[in-house]
């Protein structure tokens, strides 16, 4: 009896394989670290054959886990770490290079010298990205230029590009042995080469890259089967891929214009759907395709990202010792009862949406000697409320569109002060989802949708039980005065470099 979906969730540190039943919730997990590969500063890769290894390990360990075969499976669906790039030969199978990480640096210069004609925006008006070393195209150049053997693929004709979702689909579905070379639309929309309206690659930005059409994959909806697996996974249709952002969007069953959630991990990552249009931001944001199930029209997003949100409570922890562990600053945050007048905007590498400031950099300002360590603790948590406030203002700007509330997940919706305190600064509801590994979730919906394990939108919206809710509490005015201190210590941030 096919009575469950599998999600593998291959992120930027580990890969997971989830499974869930009908009701959306977990029946088995496993999850496997991989090596992260950092030859230079600034340059982050991944071995891609690695992660494969521990992808089948997972899915064996999660099956095993749940006391299920893949027989069971009604299919299996991917999400991925967006941006990261692989090249591979499609006679061999095998990865050329190392994988590329989305947080790799080194394409610097040939975005530099792609934004010599028409600037950084030159891309933008269509694919609503700015010219970044964040993005997948540039990546595909620089293995061109300086991996002798993508060049060499690339002359025998053999080379094959994508984002991790496009090479674990080839390889699951076959590999050499015809697998599906295809990719989704919320991937592709992540590498500069893709078009937002045409939902193909861009023969004009393809051109400027230096890229081929013949070396990239397919670009496809997220929700549809592209073939079968193989090996312990015989038979079973892959039928999603969502870039990770994406994928939690669908796990939290934002449909409707309007609906937004927040990821908050080392960073947080806010996106509101947009509907059936992209639209093109003027404060600070970047528009991207949400997901596409089948043959229905795609959902357009509007996307903050926030740099530091996780990573400030871990530097609160190993830079400064003012905590153990990171599960200890609510405690320290909640002995004082405000922050005494602090304020710490980590622009630690400058600041990110919706301000993209490379020359800013981190300010503790507003101290006293009246302020103490649990000041600065209530300040951190305050810090990732006060920039998600900051991306849901730019949203608002952008589309006219007023929040109605914010469903949050990732790890640090662990901490109630820091949910109280956003809802706070935000003014309206936050609300965290019973299943918190939405990321996952959203993969295996698409992919239950796509095989009619799942037949509607509102089939998951049923699914979708709150565990916690937060309310605002605090008064406007309040609000509003915390919210000018807050843009006071921005400012100071600014021009360090």
């Amino acid at each position: 009896m096919r009575d469950c979906v599998a999600a593998i969730d291959q992120g930027t540190t580990s890969t997971r394989c989830i499974l869930f039943g009908h009701s959306g919730r977990i029946l088995g997990l496993a999850q496997k670290e991989h090596r992260q590969i950092l030859p230079r500063p600034g340059w982050v890769e991944h071995d891609a054959e690695e992660i494969l290894r521990n992808v089948w390990t997972v899915v064996h360990e999660a099956l095993a886990a749940a006391g299920k075969a893949a027989e069971n499976l009604a299919a299996v669906g991917i999400t991925n770490q967006r941006e990261t790039t692989v090249a591979w030969d499609r006679e061999t199978g095998r990865p050329l290079h190392n994988a590329i990480v989305w947080q790799d640096t080194r394409t610097e210069e040939i975005c530099r010298a792609l934004a010599e004609s028409g600037g950084q925006d030159r891309f933008r008006a269509s694919t609503g990205l700015p010219l970044a070393t964040y993005f997948s195209g540039p990546k595909m150049r620089w293995l061109l230029d300086n991996a002798p053997a993508v060049a060499e693929a690339a002359e025998r004709g053999t080379l094959a590009f994508g984002t991790m979702d496009a090479f674990l689909v080839w390889r699951l579905t076959g590999g050499p042995n015809g697998g599906a070379f295809v990719t989704d639309v919320t991937n592709a929309s992540r590498t500069l080469l893709m078009d937002l309206k045409t939902l193909d690659w861009s023969e004009a930005n393809l051109s400027a890259v230096g890229i081929r059409r013949e070396w990239l994959p397919d670009v496809r909806s997220s929700s549809e089967v592209y073939g079968h697996g193989t090996g312990s996974l015989a038979g079973v249709p892959v039928a999603s891929a969502l870039g990770d952002q994406q994928a939690a969007l669908v796990g939290q069953t934002r449909f409707r214009p309007g609906e937004a959630k927040n990821t908050y991990g080392t960073g947080a990552f806010l996106l509101l759907n947009t509907g059936e249009t992209p639209v093109a931001s003027k404060c600070g944001l970047l528009t991207t395709v949400g997901y596409r199930f089948g043959d229905a029209p795609p959902a357009y997003c509007l996307e903050g990202s926030v740099a530091v949100t996780g990573a400030l409570v871990q530097w609160l922890r190993d830079n400064l010792g003012l905590i153990r562990d990171a599960a200890e600053v609510e405690a320290l945050a909640n002995t004082v009862e405000d922050n005494g007048g602090a304020y710490l905007v980590p622009a630690f590498s400058g600041l990110f949406a919706p301000y993209w400031r490379s020359d800013a950099r981190g300010v503790l300002v507003g101290l006293t000697r009246y302020v103490n360590k649990g000041h600065i603790a209530r300040a951190v948590l305050e810090a990732t409320a006060y920039q998600t406030r900051d991306v849901v203002d730019a949203m608002q700007a952008d589309t006219g569109l007023a929040l109605p509330e914010l469903r949050v997940d990732g790890g640090m919706v662990r901490n109630a002060t820091l949910m109280q305190f956003q809802a706070d600064i935000l003014g309206i509801p936050v609300l965290r989802p019973k299943v918190w590994e939405t990321t996952a979730l959203g993969a295996a919906y698409a992919a239950g949708l796509a095989v009619g394990f799942w037949t509607t939108l509102d089939e998951l919206r049923a699914n979708a039980e709150i565990d916690a809710a937060w309310t605002p509490r605090m008064p406007a005015a309040q609000r509003e005065c915390l919210l000018a201190h807050w843009k006071r210590a921005v400012e100071r941030s600014l021009n360090w470099v």
